[in-house]
């Protein structure tokens, strides 16, 4: 008995064999170099890429994933998603459900997201911690899901796009994201952190479906918005500022802000400042469409409408300036603002806009991967994770194949084969 009980600790006690998984395909598109690889093979060890090239040995004891007659590229990155959000439950409708409702909308929205492709995604903005808890449920296994980078709370400031304004005095409450000093900033970030938050989002002008704000008005200043980029950098974190009028864009990167998201209203003297900090611009030039097509109907306010009809253009025409100009990229679609699993739709507006398929498709890999500082996705390199899309053609000549991904693969494993159906 004693010999056994030992045996059984040994084996307890020793590593598990290495899972190892062999994908093979036509083609491979690897976006930072713009190549396309012909008849590759990815090896991928528990979770993670081990070997890419042409001449790959593949192990005997590997499980295979052939793709005949499919391009392979890395698993695709949105940095500015909202996952428990719903785009048909807009403006007053929202008050109509209980807190802990949009947790579980995160859950479906997660694995949405996940089956058109999206591997990787950043969630700038979600109360009660709910984008940390979906987060943690993926991490274990027990939901389906891409990784995600979480904000929780955004910060702002009172009365500002990140406050609640939509309730009458009667009802006033301080929201738990919103700050007036510099003092206070430094406290959220770190409040922030300390629950589970790896990147800080802050409003630092006001927004299309605030209520009672102009969409290009400041609303943090520079000490508040520099206050909360030290925090968070000295915390390892970085900052993305929703930001769609000129000051307030020229003020969050000044203050050391990493990334802007929506960019709507960017002089060409603040395109400038962005590229010579090195500055990501983050620009949700698709869901335009959306918003005026469905108008009223989920609840948008006519005011809201108008905000969007007054930015919409702008920004896509900011957007093409930018790009020309060599400002750095990152593919950003404000999901949850528009139905999830469509983020792919923005492809081809970012090539009607001035992009290349090419640079579209970097936006979302290479760029994402370094505006989140996340070298272990976005490409399919020795020691990143085994995440991958495969399509039936080649999206350089048509983007569009984005929109519908028939096979898709994080961490060397299966999670949507579509292929025939």
């Amino acid at each position: 008995m004693i010999r056994i009980a030992l045996l059984a600790a040994i084996i307890l006690a020793a590593p598990a064999a290495a899972d190892t998984v062999a994908v093979t395909a036509a083609h491979l598109l690897d976006p930072a170099t713009g190549r396309t690889v012909d008849n590759p093979v990815v090896i991928i060890t528990d979770g993670r890429v081990a070997a890419t090239g042409t001449n790959v040995a593949i192990p005997a004891d590997a499980k295979r994933i052939d793709l005949p007659g499919m391009t392979i590229l890395p698993g695709l990155i949105d940095v500015h998603v909202h996952l428990t959000s719903d785009a048909s439950i807009r403006g007053y409708r929202h008050y109509a459900y209980t807190d802990n409702f949009w947790t579980v909308v995160g859950v479906a929205n997660a694995k949405t997201t996940l089956e058109a492709g999206f591997t990787t995604v950043r969630n700038v903005g979600s109360n009660h911690f709910d984008d940390v808890a979906l987060r943690q449920a993926v991490d274990a296994g027990i939901v389906p899901g891409p990784r995600i980078v979480t904000a929780a709370y955004a910060i702002g400031a009172t009365g500002g796009h990140c406050d609640n304004a939509t309730l009458p005095p009667s009802y006033d409450r301080k929201d738990a994201s919103i700050v007036d000093s510099p003092d206070e900033a430094r406290a959220k970030v770190r409040w922030l952190h300390k629950y589970g938050a790896q990147v800080i989002k802050v409003c630092a002008t006001g927004g299309v479906f605030s209520t009672g704000d102009a969409v290009g008005a400041q609303q943090l200043t520079f000490d508040e918005m520099k206050a909360i980029a030290d925090e968070a950098h000295m915390l390892g974190m970085k900052v993305a500022a929703h930001a769609h009028g000129d000051d307030g864009i020229a003020t969050a990167i000044r203050a050391g802000i990493d990334t802007i998201e929506h960019a709507s209203l960017a002089s060409d003297a603040t395109i400038a400042l962005a590229k010579q900090h090195g500055t990501f611009f983050d620009m949700d030039i698709y869901n335009d469409d959306y918003i005026l097509a469905t108008g009223t109907a989920n609840g948008t306010s006519e005011k809201s409408l108008a905000k969007e009809r007054e930015i919409g253009l702008k920004q896509r025409q900011t957007f093409q300036r930018a790009v020309k100009a060599g400002v750095k990229m990152a593919f950003a679609t404000d999901a949850g603002i528009y139905p999830h699993g469509t983020n792919a739709r923005q492809f081809a507006t970012m090539v009607k806009w001035g992009m290349t398929p090419l640079q579209a498709i970097r936006a979302a890999t290479t760029g994402a991967s370094e505006a989140l500082a996340r070298p272990d996705v976005g490409g399919l390199n020795p020691g990143q994770w085994g995440d991958m899309i495969a399509l039936p053609g080649d999206p350089l000549a048509d983007v569009t194949l984005l929109q519908n991904v028939p096979v898709v693969i994080k961490g060397g494993a299966v999670v949507k084969d579509a292929r025939h159906r």
